[in-house]
C-alpha cells in the first residue's frame, strides 16, 4: 500500500552519500575497513563504555553477547514479551530457555517484582528492553536484582540510543548493552548493531564469535598473507565498512536528529493530550526520551482497532509495537505459554498504537494525522 504518511522515513543528507561513496571508490576493504574500528570507538565513547564490537545487526550482537557470557543449553534467561521477537529468539538460539516476565505500565519495561518471582537456580541472565526511545523506568532496580543473584544484565537498548536517566546514558546499567542501526532507528545504515561492554575478556570473545572464531592479528584477515588460527566455532556477523561509514556520518547529525524528533513528539503530545481517550508518552522528571517511537495508548482493544482502521483508510500508517511474543505460535508450541500468563503485557498490547514520527515530518502532515485521530476517536 502507498501510504500518505508512512510510519518512518530515514533522515539523510549529502554527507551520508559522500561517506558511502568514499568507501566504494576505495575499491577495497568493504568489510573490516577502518570505519568499523572508528564506529566502535565513537559509540563506546559516546555511551561511556570501554569496548564496542560492531555487528551486522542488533540481533547478531545480542546473540553473540549471550554466547560470550556463557549462556548455554538448559539455562534460563528472563526477558519481556513486550518487545521485538529477536529479544527472545536469541535466547532460544543459544539453547537456553526464555522465561517471560511481565512489564510495568509507564515505560513498558520489565517489572522488577515479577522478574524476582521468575528467578530460579537455572536463571543466568536478564534482558531488560528500553522501549521506543525511552529508558526502562526500573532499570536500576533490575540492576540490583541482577547483582544480588549474580546474574548477567544485558540491556536491549536497540531503540534508545541517547536516552538517559539523570544524565546517565542508557547502556551503562548492565554488564553489556546492545544498540541497533536498523532502518527505523534514530540513526541507521539500513542494518547494523553494536555491543558495548567494560570487559576486555568479553570484548575479545565477541570478536571471535563475530568472525568465525578466528584469532586475527592487527592487520586483519583480508590484509595479510599469514595463516590464522580458529579457536572456536563462530559466525559471520561482521558489519560491512559501507554501513559503518554511513552510521558514522549519521552520528554527526545525532543531536540535530534527536532535537527534531523531540520537537515533533512535543507537538503531538500538546495536541493529543486534549483527547480524553488518548494517553500520550510521558517523560518523567530526570529522564530523557529520544522518541524512536511515538506510542499512544487507547482505553481498550476495540477503540484502538477502530482508530487504526480509520487511520489506515486515511492513508496513515500505524503499527502495534508490540504484540506479545509468548502468544506467538512458536512460543506457545515449544514453551507452553498461553493467554493470561502475562496480564499486564497482554493488556498493554491491546491498547498501544504507534504513530508516524520522523525528523522531516511536516507540521501540516502532523495536523492531518491529528485531525484524523480526532475523527477516529469520536
Amino acid at each position: 500500500m502507498h501510504w500518505k504518511n508512512p510510519l518512518f522515513k530515514m533522515y539523510w543528507d549529502k554527507q551520508d552519500i559522500t561517506a558511502v561513496t568514499k568507501v566504494i571508490k576505495r575499491g577495497s576493504y568493504w568489510t573490516m575497513g577502518p570505519e568499523v574500528d572508528q564506529l566502535e570507538a565513537c559509540i563506546s565513547s559516546f555511551i561511556g563504555k570501554k569496548y564496542g564490537v560492531a555487528y551486522n545487526s542488533g540481533t547478531s550482537a545480542l546473540h553473540a553477547a549471550l554466547l560470550a557470557y556463557g549462556i548455554k543449553h538448559g539455562d534460563e534467561v528472563i526477558v519481556p514479551s513486550f518487545t521485538f521477537i529477536a529479544t527472545a529468539n536469541v535466547v532460544v538460539l543459544t539453547g537456553a530457555n526464555p522465561v517471560f516476565a511481565d512489564i510495568e505500565q509507564q515505560s513498558y519495561g520489565l517489572d522488577p517484582a515479577n522478574v524476582q518471582e521468575k528467578i530460579t537456580n537455572k536463571t543466568k541472565a536478564i534482558i531488560p528492553v528500553h522501549y521506543g526511545g525511552a529508558p526502562c523506568k526500573n532499570i536500576k532496580a533490575l540492576q540490583e536484582i541482577a547483582e544480588d543473584h549474580h546474574l548477567v544484565l544485558l540491556e536491549d537498548a536497540a531503540e534508545s540510543l541517547g536516552a538517559k536517566i539523570h544524565s546517565k546514558n542508557v547502556g551503562n546499567f548492565g554488564k553489556a548493552a546492545m544498540f541497533s542501526f536498523c532502518q527505523n532507528k534514530v540513526i541507521t545504515a539500513g542494518e547494523g548493531g553494536i555491543m558495548l561492554t567494560d570487559s576486555k575478556n568479553v570484548a575479545e570473545k565477541l570478536k571471535l564469535i563475530r568472525s568465525h572464531g578466528r584469532v586475527e592479528n592487527k592487520e586483519g584477515y583480508f590484509a595479510t598473507t599469514q595463516d590464522m588460527d580458529y579457536i572456536q566455532a563462530g559466525y559471520n556477523y561482521r558489519l560491512p565498512s559501507i554501513n559503518a561509514a554511513l552510521i558514522l556520518s549519521q552520528f554527526k547529525k545525532f543531536n540535530k536528529i534527536i532535537q527534531m524528533r523531540r520537537e515533533k513528539a512535543t507537538y503531538y503530545t500538546k495536541q493529543l493530550k486534549k483527547i480524553p481517550a488518548i494517553r500520550t508518552p510521558t517523560e518523567v522528571k530526570g529522564e530523557y526520551h529520544v522518541y524512536q517511537l511515538y506510542t499512544i495508548e487507547l482505553p481498550d482493544k476495540k477503540t484502538r482497532d477502530r482508530l487504526q482502521q480509520c487511520l489506515t483508510k486515511a492513508g496513515i500508517m500505524t503499527k502495534i509495537y508490540f504484540e506479545p511474543i509468548h502468544l506467538k505460535t512458536f512460543y506457545k508450541k515449544e514453551f507452553n505459554y498461553k493467554k493470561d500468563d502475562l496480564p499486564v503485557t497482554e493488556e498493554m498490547a491491546e491498547k498501544v498504537l504507534t504513530l508516524p514520527l520522523y525528523p522531516t515530518l511536516k507540521k501540516k502532515e502532523m495536523d492531518y494525522i491529528i485531525n484524523s485521530i480526532k475523527k477516529g476517536c469520536r
